[in-house]
């Protein structure tokens, strides 16, 4: 064979060995192609299983017959409980073995079987709706240093509230129990709701607001139920804090009436008086109070024991409106301003007159298109504010508001 021949049959088998090799690696690429769509391929099936599992539970869950309500009246020796179903009648029923049996007490809910009404089921605790709106989730963002003119009813509310649930040792140590109830009392607008708030805040407790109408119901036994449920929420919350405004609004000094509005409205009172006859003083929920209407309170709210601390809130004296004027007016832009003439012609304001005034001031300012107020705007808003209580101060008695 001739060298040339020789030649060329290497350069084809040189040219066969790369085919061969660039055949082979992309087989291997096509290999690793597949292998890598196989694992792709064998994660969307564990997804997809996973969701065809979830979506027939969710089937066979909409598939299932409703649960009955019921209410046990009694728990039997022998583990069964006696209910009383949503529809009417009491039965004696079993209880299913995935229950926990010391969660079954009287007063509980509880779900049952439409076929065999055995307990399937302990329902947590019903609460009224608005029972559970009062309570207020956000802590108030209100501070002591918020409040002004009123360092002798801030010092009485800390003794009887915030240090029997910040420090109750005192209390133990000189042998004596906290006050049960503190009733804040006074002409309105002077920081009665501020005070409950500010202690709520620096306690850290929870903090249930309710205006004593949300207790008047319509129905005979409605009131009394929101009312337990109230005191039931601030227990589970504890350490809490129960404010009710105008309470006067069921609180008034009970009277012979043939009105079954007033005789429910006396109902709902006595609740209140036997829930707050069941608190323990040196627990952790205290109650508070606030009325604008001292002289129609029924003296069974007023006995010790109950709201055995009054505070009265009066109107600010001069010194009091200064600090109320300097609290109000700290982020305002003065300008050659005296609170202490301010205050002198604004005798006989409350605090919230105060803060009126301070607003009417500004927009005196934003009238004149000044971004600055001066103190003859104050004087105007003073004369504009408190001329319209002039024939309100004469009225003005024992009965305030």
């Amino acid at each position: 064979m001739s060298y040339q021949a020789k030649y060329d049959e290497g350069g084809r088998r040189e040219a066969d060995r790369v085919d061969a090799e660039s055949y082979l690696q992309n087989l291997q690429r096509r290999i690793k192609s597949l292998e890598l769509q196989k694992r792709n391929t064998e994660t969307e099936l564990v997804r997809l299983q996973r969701e065809n599992r979830e979506l027939r539970k969710e089937l066979d869950r909409l598939r299932s017959p409703p649960l009955i309500t019921a209410v046990v009246e009694d728990v039997l020796v022998d583990g069964r409980a006696v209910v009383k179903s949503s529809s009417g009648p009491n039965y004696v029923v079993n209880v299913s073995h995935f229950v926990n049996t010391n969660d079954i007490v009287v007063g509980s809910r509880v779900a049952m079987n439409q076929r065999t009404l055995s307990i399937l089921e302990v329902l947590p605790f019903s609460r009224d709706q608005a029972v559970s709106s009062m309570e207020i989730v956000k802590r108030p963002a209100v501070s002591y240093k918020d409040i002004g003119g009123l360092d002798l009813q801030i010092a009485e509310i800390k003794e009887t509230v915030e240090l029997p649930l910040k420090h109750p040792e005192l209390f133990e140590r000189v042998g004596i129990e906290p006050p049960s109830g503190v009733l804040l009392y006074g002409p309105p607008g002077n920081g009665k709701t501020q005070l409950a708030k500010a202690v709520a805040s620096e306690t850290e407790s929870t903090f249930i607001k309710v205006v004593g109408s949300e207790f008047v119901r319509k129905f005979i036994g409605e009131g009394a139920r929101i009312v337990r449920e109230v005191f039931q929420l601030a227990r589970e919350k504890g350490p809490s804090i129960v404010f009710i405004d105008e309470i006067d609004a069921i609180g008034s000094r009970r009277i012979d009436s043939e009105v079954s509005g007033d005789r429910e409205v006396h109902r709902t009172m006595m609740q209140l008086l036997s829930e707050m006859d069941g608190f323990d003083p040196s627990g952790n929920v205290k109650i508070l109070a606030a009325t604008n209407r001292p002289d129609i309170l029924d003296p069974a709210l007023l006995r010790p024991g109950r709201f055995d601390r009054l505070i009265e809130v009066p109107l600010p004296d001069k010194k009091g409106r200064v600090n109320v004027l300097t609290i109000h007016t700290r982020n305002m832009n003065l300008k050659n301003v005296e609170l202490e003439d301010v205050a002198e012609r604004s005798e006989n304001a409350s605090g919230a007159d105060l803060k009126a005034i301070c607003t009417e001031a500004g927009m005196f300012a934003i009238r004149e298109s000044r971004d600055y107020i001066e103190e003859a705007d104050f004087f105007s808003a003073c004369n504009k504010v408190l001329g319209s209580y002039e024939e309100k101060d004469s009225e003005s008695g024992l009965i305030y508001g």
